[in-house]
């Protein structure tokens, strides 16, 4: 009976979870179908997540926490960020949130479909197909202006002239052109997509409030240039990505998409090194710090590739490839100079 209770209790709190998390998990904030937060106890930060809506891949109030690999629901958020022990309490509380006072038969929830969710992997893959490739588009533009003039194994790159964009629920649908990222799993199953909203004239970011968005199964996966084998490098952002292998066209890479992300990347079976792409934030650190002691833990060896500036995409703007190059080699594994630097 007690976990029978419990489990209406979540669904109900699952019905509302946004509204849960923005009282409990107040540091937070929305992004996308995911409140992001620092940790089940409200601590600020971005590696734990919590699903707002129900999707194929579960319920509405489940949450993950990618730098702990902890993961519960909405009543173990409520009772962590309470600082409660006992169940009774718990319940208390949630139904105080709740405003009810007895539990009334839930009515069975509809069954997802997974076309008709619009941030699924479904959707992400139907994304995917109607954009193009980049060449000659404004992805091109817009690469170039970061510095980024040669891109290799760059098929998971696609272009959208009119991508949807909502700056909230109550605002009105706009479009922008996009650059359209593919996430893979490890046996290269497209996952998801990650959008960059671009200006019209491909100079930079759309101006708009949150100019970069992803959809569907992130956790684990990411975007992948080159196929891993024994070496990888993983980093953050695309171009983050994207900058070193201007010199390290071989090296397998991929780009988590958020620091958070980062932390849970899945390994090949095959992996024995990981290069890890650092810059000098502080927000990242952990999540970094997280990644390299899971590999160590797996038997993995691994390297942090430092940048001379903040971060490699302005190293390789502001001191040109050649700089880039020499920065990497010194980082580099011997056995890797000559395998993979260009």
């Amino acid at each position: 009976m007690g976990r029978l209770y419990a489990s209406e209790l979540a669904h109900r709190l699952g019905r509302q979870a946004e509204a849960v998390c923005r009282h409990y998990l107040s540091t937070g904030k929305r992004s996308g179908n995911y409140w992001q937060v620092g940790d089940v106890r409200n601590t600020p930060g971005r590696s734990m997540f919590v699903r707002l809506k129900d999707s194929p891949k579960g319920s509405a109030g489940k949450y993950t926490d990618a730098a702990t690999g902890e993961y519960g629901d909405l009543l173990d958020v409520i009772r962590e960020s309470c600082g409660l022990v006992e169940f009774r309490d718990v319940a208390d509380e949630a139904r105080r949130f709740l405003s009810i006072s007895h539990l009334e038969p839930a009515k069975p929830r509809a069954s997802t479909d997974r076309k008709s969710y619009a941030g699924s992997s479904e959707a992400s893959r139907r994304l995917f197909a109607k954009s193009r490739l980049i060449a000659g588009t404004l992805v091109q533009t817009y690469l170039r202006h970061r510095g980024i003039t040669t891109i290799h194994d760059g098929g998971v790159l696609r272009f959208h002239p009119r991508c949807y964009y909502r700056p909230d629920e109550r605002a009105p649908m706009e479009t922008w052109p996009a650059m359209i990222a593919a996430v893979t799993d490890l046996v290269g199953q497209q996952r998801g997509a990650h959008r960059t909203w671009l200006a019209p004239d491909g100079s930079g970011k759309a101006p708009i409030d949150t100019p970069r968005k992803a959809m569907g199964e992130l956790l684990g996966h990411g975007v992948r240039f080159g196929t891993a084998g024994d070496v990888l490098a993983a980093g953050e952002g695309i171009e983050t990505v994207l900058s070193p292998r201007m010199v390290l066209p071989h090296l397998p890479m991929l780009a988590a998409l958020s620091a958070a992300h980062l932390a849970a990347i899945l390994f090949p079976a095959s992996l024995r090194r990981l290069y890890v792409l650092r810059d000098r934030d502080l927000a990242g650190s952990i999540a970094r710090d997280s990644l390299l002691d899971r590999a160590v833990s797996a038997g993995i060896e691994t390297i942090a590739l430092m940048p001379a500036c903040e971060d490699f995409n302005e190293d390789l703007r502001q001191c040109g490839v050649e700089a880039l190059r020499a920065t990497l080699k010194v980082q580099l594994h011997p056995d890797d100079v000559s395998r993979f630097l260009q």
